[in-house]
């Protein structure tokens, strides 16, 4: 993060020739990026294992109830509290509007890409995952917009539809397909054993490569805009982050509660903590502009998502003995 941020600063060339690269808001080398991050786990998946998760749903209904009826609800809580009580002197009712909106649209938006990361490093069901994150895309489609237009109260939510599709299909079709095709063949022609023990641990540490140079290019993109404005990006990460713990500790003891298996309750509550960070950055940019106070508040999010997103692996990890 902090070489990226060094890069926007004193090489900036390199970010705006990288930032060509890009369509519907979605940056091309960081989709790449992506891939080589996920890729490992979506060779994981045994389709074979999907239709197990019919005998054990609890998984899904747990990511979609935390998703979609508590997540934007307790985001819009917490920042109402820290944007317009807390923090407004400091800020103004004014910048408190925009911070409060920014962060509705994160809290709309749970995550896509980066949640395949995180399910590996708690070693997670990669099938269950997969599903878990294709159901909530799906759900993107109907609840987002209606959700933001409640929170927001603005009639008119501009959702940039190329960026949601283009997203799926970067950051879940065109990995999994990917994933499934090498791990078919490679068993065919080499067998199981061989797939499992040889094969796939060729890719161990390609996954944490791929996340640093994503975070190296993406802070490379908003280095000036970080540097520019250090206090506020603080004020702004404080609800951010104590949001982030929130969900993870209500779908993660939920989980606990509900007796789910570590590697399906890390994973889920993995999904709801973390943001479809490209959705609410392209959103705020289309709705308000790329300059406002609203889309400040989505870079944050990408800010403050990845070291806090770790600290929680770290706990999941930790308490692997919760679980049966």
């Amino acid at each position: 993060m902090v070489l990226g941020v060094f890069i926007g600063k004193f090489i900036p060339a390199v970010p705006e020739f990288l930032s060509k690269f890009e369509y519907a808001n979605v940056s091309i080398p960081i989709a790449i990026l992506i891939w080589i991050m996920i890729y490992p786990m979506m060779m994981k998946v045994d389709f074979k294992t999907v239709k197990k998760i019919r005998e054990n749903p609890q998984g899904l209904y747990l990511t979609w109830v935390i998703n979609w009826l508590v997540k934007p609800f307790t985001m819009f809580i917490i920042s109402y509290l820290f944007f317009k009580v807390i923090f407004v002197d400091i800020i103004g009712i004014d910048l408190a509007t925009d911070y409060l909106a920014g962060a509705i649209l994160l809290g709309a938006a749970p995550c896509t890409a980066m949640v395949f990361v995180w399910s590996q490093l708690t070693k997670g069901d990669p099938a269950y995952t997969v599903v878990q994150v294709a159901t909530n895309d799906l759900i993107i489609l109907i609840a987002f917009v209606p959700i933001v237009k409640l929170l927001l109260g603005v009639s008119d939510v501009t959702v940039p539809w190329n960026t949601l599709f283009l997203s799926v299909i970067l950051f879940v079709v065109i990995p999994l397909v990917m994933g499934v095709y090498t791990r078919i063949t490679v068993i065919n022609r080499k067998g199981i054993d061989y797939f499992n023990n040889v094969f796939i641990k060729k890719f161990d540490n390609i996954t944490i490569i791929g996340l640093l140079m994503t975070l190296i290019i993406i802070f490379s993109f908003q280095g000036k805009i970080i540097l520019e404005n250090p206090l506020h990006i603080l004020l702004i990460s404080v609800p951010l982050i104590l949001q982030t713990f929130l969900i993870f500790f209500i779908a993660y003891l939920g989980a606990k509660r509900l007796r789910l298996a570590h590697n399906v309750a890390a994973p889920a509550a993995m999904i709801g903590s973390s943001n479809f960070f490209e959705l609410a950055v392209a959103v705020a940019i289309a709705i308000f502009s790329p300059t406002s106070p609203v889309a400040l508040v989505t870079i944050v999010g990408v800010l403050v998502e990845v070291p806090v997103m770790l600290t929680l692996v770290k706990i999941a990890n930790k308490t692997v003995n919760w679980f049966k």
